[in-house]
């Protein structure tokens, strides 16, 4: 007999675009990478990684009422998060000097992810992406 788990591989929320939506999407991130059992290094490194790239989001996105979009997906060993805006610019990694109050978020996401970039959407804006390898079973599939 196969068990088969409740809990989604992914998930995808929406946010308005203001300052406390990056709190909100580390809270949903925190919620669902828990019900996926990672683990605690794992929920950490997410948490970094996704509040560096939604609050680049909701700086990014443009004009009234826009929403920034939140994509979690776990499958395989890789941890992959995903964000959604309306802006036209594209992250770049900066070399901000030591008493720069800003420029350190694409450094931070280089860092702990494996990978990442940025893809097209449909409508206006693009999804930057990160990706995280995780070492051990997958959850889903090691039942």
């Amino acid at each position: 007999m196969i068990e088969h788990s409740l809990r989604p591989a992914s998930v995808t929320h929406r946010f308005p675009r203001n300052r406390r939506s990056p709190n909100q999407a580390r809270r949903a991130f925190r919620e669902w990478a828990a019900a996926q059992k990672l683990g605690p290094a794992t929920i950490e490194a997410g948490e970094l990684v996704l509040g560096e790239l939604a609050s680049n989001a909701v700086l990014a996105a443009t004009g009234p009422g826009r929403r920034i979009e939140a994509r979690f997906a776990w499958g395989d060993g890789t941890l992959r998060i995903e964000i959604s805006d309306a802006g036209d610019g594209t992250p770049i990694i900066r070399s901000p000097r030591p008493l720069d109050e800003h420029g350190r978020g694409m450094v931070l996401v280089d860092a702990l992810a494996d990978d990442w970039g940025v893809t097209s959407r449909t409508g206006p804006g693009k999804t930057v992406w990160a990706a995280l390898k995780v070492n051990g079973p997958d959850p889903l599939t090691s039942r």
